[in-house]
């Protein structure tokens, strides 16, 4: 009878052998990175963490190289600083092409236009008024200028109490500071004392824009219609500005801005009136 094969023995290391070549070969761990996660305060880097480690986050508006915003700029920018018409044609043609994809009627369409235009209307008053005063116009940088240029320059400066000088400052102030010109003219409705019609023969929104035959009623100069309005709230005089097509054969393009006061406003005018203010 053959004898069992024999099974090799294996005898396991002394419990306090393997303890100790446990122990004598370093833990890489435990040397090299600290634990965050135990409470013991020497575990934690001593030195403080450089400047480089936090980035601040850039923001998103870009800036020139030279380091200059708009707000660097002189308010009284010359008139060889105006804006070209290329660039206006570009800007009120792709303003018109945004709001033409979202509308849903032809009074809608306007009303965006409208909009769009007061809140340039509501910041054009104060540059208007700065550039009028004695610090702010352009002629009253030489000491030589009488006091009489002076006192008129104020008193142009301020804001108008009327309902004739605020009109007189749309279409002769205004309008020279946006389009180069003043307004062709200025009418007073003779059925309502508190409708007045500022007329324009040939409005810049119109010169670039080709209304389709479907849309003839829309009137892009529903833009220019919400300038006026901005301004007319920013002074007090709280009105309704719509833009009406009324070309003619001479003036295709002929645009009536009738501008319709509150009741309030034109009680108010009519106070002033009988205590004498002009």
């Amino acid at each position: 009878m053959a004898a069992p094969p024999t099974v090799p023995s294996f005898h396991a290391p002394h419990p306090s052998q393997s303890s100790i070549r446990h122990s004598s070969q370093p833990s890489l761990q435990s040397t090299s990175q600290p634990s965050l996660t135990s409470p013991d305060a020497t575990s934690l880097p001593s030195r403080p963490l450089s400047s480089s480690t936090f980035q601040p986050q850039q923001h998103s508006l870009r800036t020139p190289t030279h380091r200059r915003t708009i707000y660097d700029r002189n308010l009284n920018r010359s008139s060889r600083a105006e804006l070209s018409r290329s660039t206006f044609a570009f800007l009120i043609g792709e303003s018109i092409a945004y709001h033409h994809r979202r509308i849903k009627s032809i009074a809608d369409f306007e009303a965006r236009l409208n909009s769009q235009g007061y809140l340039l209307g509501s910041k054009c008053l104060d540059l208007l008024l700065y550039r009028q005063t004695p610090a702010g116009s352009s002629a009253s940088g030489s000491s030589s200028s009488g006091s009489s240029s002076s006192s008129k320059e104020s008193a142009l400066a301020v804001r108008p109490l009327r309902l004739i000088g605020l009109l007189t400052l749309l279409t002769t102030k205004l309008y020279p500071l946006l389009f180069s010109r003043p307004a062709d003219s200025l009418e007073q409705s003779t059925t309502n004392k508190n409708e007045y019609m500022v007329i324009d023969n040939t409005p810049l929104t119109n010169a670039y824009i080709t209304v389709p035959k479907e849309m003839s009623q829309l009137s892009v100069a529903a833009y220019i219609a919400g300038i006026l309005e901005g301004v007319c709230d920013a002074s007090g005089f709280a009105a309704k500005v719509s833009a009406h097509n009324a070309g003619t054969d001479v003036w295709p393009a002929r645009t009536v801005f009738l501008v319709r006061f509150d009741e309030g406003v034109v009680g108010r005018d009519q106070e002033l009136e009988r205590g004498g203010i002009k």
